[in-house]
């Protein structure tokens, strides 16, 4: 089975954070499965301004990448366009990434005209906040997708109920599956390294955007009984990133707040190795990677309402909460009481357990042989003489 994969950017674009790793380990478990060749289709934009170091590109075993030369911002490369329609017409199933992308609607429009089956995941791109800007706009470019999608051809893959819920309201001719992503899990011997303070080392790890509740997350710091201090860990707008720093100092923060820039590599797994609890405190996220992430290493975490992890309750891993500076505040208060390397090893295990990689691409391969086997089904009725 020939996948073209198609995305706005691939790894190594680290600017929009947890959708690059994920499009990287899922490639490479769906690259490992009996009878896949794949290939990927990709620009070399890293967020709007800033395009990948050639140098930095990696090879993924039995996949092809091809990155096309982002030529305008935000990602758009005429190099894909010229690419798109052979590549397509070649392969079996296409896998679409995003939804407000410059390679959303060519892919859809082509694979309407030749009749190719998709499998789109919009990472939460169909979700919405308050804060979200341009709805007009974006409702008129749903349409325009909508009108080239069909419900047995076109398969809308969601993490969640909440996103499949929302996403359904925006697109109503396609159908919608739930699959979880996975997480690659570290190497780990059960230990961390032990805080010789009773001050609770919490990290906030992902990109610096008004969706992400850090302003809040500020706010409840000034709030805490106990003892802590905050490593923010990532990037984004230079103008809102000013804010937040301006705000740390009009909250007289500075001495608990570090901002330690986008962390990678050694330097991402250190900070995780010295947190005691990892914060998401997000307005609104599809599925929010960090979550795996710190759980994968042992580290406890704090989610917000907004995020689809009410289950860490459940597993014991965790404190899922609304995202106001006073329901922060007490969620990290009563997190402090807890015995938090019972709870990092609740989480390890729940990770290991149901989000590795390999199991979700074998998942994955099953909806794409759905609609393999269903188009090669309507393809022999076609074939099939009529009655008269």
């Amino acid at each position: 089975m020939r996948v073209l994969f198609i995305a706005p950017s691939f790894y190594p674009a680290m600017h929009y954070g947890g959708p690059t790793f994920i499009n990287r380990s899922f490639c490479k478990a769906l690259a490992s499965q009996e009878d896949i060749r794949l290939e990927v289709l990709t620009t070399d934009a890293d967020g709007p301004r800033e395009r990948i170091d050639p140098r930095l590109v990696e090879t993924v075993k039995n996949c092809e990448v091809t990155f096309c030369r982002r030529v305008l911002r935000p990602d758009i490369a005429p190099g894909l366009l010229l690419r798109l329609f052979r590549m397509i017409r070649r392969a079996d199933i296409i896998h679409l990434n995003a939804v407000y992308s410059f390679t959303t609607i060519p892919t859809l429009a082509i694979c309407r005209l030749l009749g190719k089956p998709v499998v789109w995941s919009p990472f939460g791109g169909l979700q919405r906040w308050e804060g979200a800007k341009r709805r007009r706009a974006k409702r008129a470019w749903e349409k325009i997708c909508d009108s080239f999608c069909e419900p047995a051809r076109v398969l809308l893959h969601v993490t969640g109920n909440e996103e499949k819920t929302e996403s359904v309201e925006k697109l109503g001719r396609v159908t919608p599956f739930v699959l979880r992503n996975g997480i690659d899990i570290p190497q780990w011997n059960g230990l961390k390294k032990s805080n010789s303070t009773d001050t609770l080392r919490l990290l906030f790890m992902g990109r610096l955007h008004p969706i992400k509740g850090i302003e809040n997350l500020l706010h409840a710091l000034v709030l805490l009984e106990s003892r802590s201090i905050l490593a923010i860990c990532g990037d984004g707008d230079n103008q809102y990133e000013k804010y937040l720093r301006s705000k740390v100092i009009e909250l007289g923060l500075s001495e608990v707040i570090t901002f330690h820039g986008r962390v990678s590599g050694q330097l991402k797994e250190k900070h995780f190795a010295e947190a005691d609890i990892c914060i998401v405190p997000s307005f609104k996220e599809s599925f929010c990677t960090v979550v795996l992430e710190s759980l994968a290493r042992g580290v406890p975490v704090i989610a917000s309402h907004g995020t689809p992890w009410e289950t860490i309750n459940e597993m014991g891993c965790g404190i899922w909460t609304g995202n106001s500076p006073l329901e922060l505040a007490k969620a990290i208060d009563r997190v402090a009481t807890l015995r938090l390397p019972e709870l990092g090893r609740r989480g390890r295990d729940w990770m290991e357990r149901d989000y590795s990689w390999d199991v979700v691409a074998e998942e994955m391969v099953q909806q794409y042989r759905t609609l393999t086997q269903l188009k090669k089904a309507q393809l022999r009725k076609r074939a099939e003489p009529q009655a008269i």
